[in-house]
């Protein structure tokens, strides 16, 4: 049996100004780094013995997974940093503040954009400030100009499959660090959770969430490691 560790990345600047920020590049704030710090403490009182990271292109889950294996005295392992784990893409809305965004369109439109689960919001402009074509990170990729749920789940799981799964296939742990839309995706295909339902998963900051996997990858057991910051979580499949 193998364990899957997911930490959503600790509270960025633009979570803490209640900011769209899909694809651009927020850092952490002092507290995002107290609590990625916090989720390498926790992770490391599980006595899991985990041998492969994986993050995205983000700074925020970059600086969380470093620190987080720092506190698990974990440095030295493998880590892979890979767009397909990007936060969802939030298009026309990056950047907006999120009450000022609701006032604007309506409540009930910017839930849509925000929760259902193939509906994206309205895609942003090129050339437009938050115009991420020019960024190193990303040179020779088709950048998406927004996305749904239902896209985002279309390009984590060929990642999923072809560079994690066969790690834990192969008996080792593994820790993800990356977004919160990036691991509801994740969520919705290991838990089997439905369309109208996935929308209801929220992924709390810097909360490690461990799984563990039997021989087929499928989940016997699930739990946050800090459970006074928990979340509901998805049923067993």
């Amino acid at each position: 049996m193998t364990k899957l560790a997911l930490i959503r990345h600790g509270q960025s600047a633009w979570n803490l100004e209640n900011r769209f920020t899909g694809w651009w590049d927020a850092n952490l704030t002092a507290k995002g780094e107290a609590e990625a710090k916090a989720s390498g403490k926790l992770l490391a009182e599980t006595g899991a013995d985990f041998r492969y990271a994986f993050t995205s292109l983000q700074t925020r889950a970059i600086r969380t997974l470093w620190l987080a294996l720092t506190e698990m005295n974990r440095v030295w392992m493998p880590v892979e940093k890979d767009w397909h784990l990007n936060e969802r893409h939030y298009g026309g809305l990056t950047g907006l503040d999120k009450a000022e965004t609701a006032a604007k369109h309506g409540e009930e439109q910017v839930l849509v954009w925000r929760r259902s689960y193939d509906i994206p919001p309205p895609p942003l402009e090129r050339a437009s400030e938050f115009d991420l074509a020019s960024d190193p990170r990303y040179r020779g990729l088709d950048i998406p100009d927004t996305e749904s749920l239902k896209t985002t789940l279309e390009r984590v799981l060929p990642y999923w499959e072809g560079a994690i799964a066969p790690k834990l296939t192969g008996g080792a742990d593994v820790l993800i660090a990356a977004h919160g839309n990036s691991l509801r995706a994740l969520v919705k295909h290991l838990f089997n959770v439905p369309d109208d339902m996935i929308t209801e998963i929220e992924i709390p900051t810097g909360n490690p969430l461990l799984i563990d996997l039997d021989a087929k990858l499928k989940p016997t057991a699930v739990r946050y490691l800090d459970a006074a910051r928990a979340k509901p979580l998805p049923a067993l499949p």
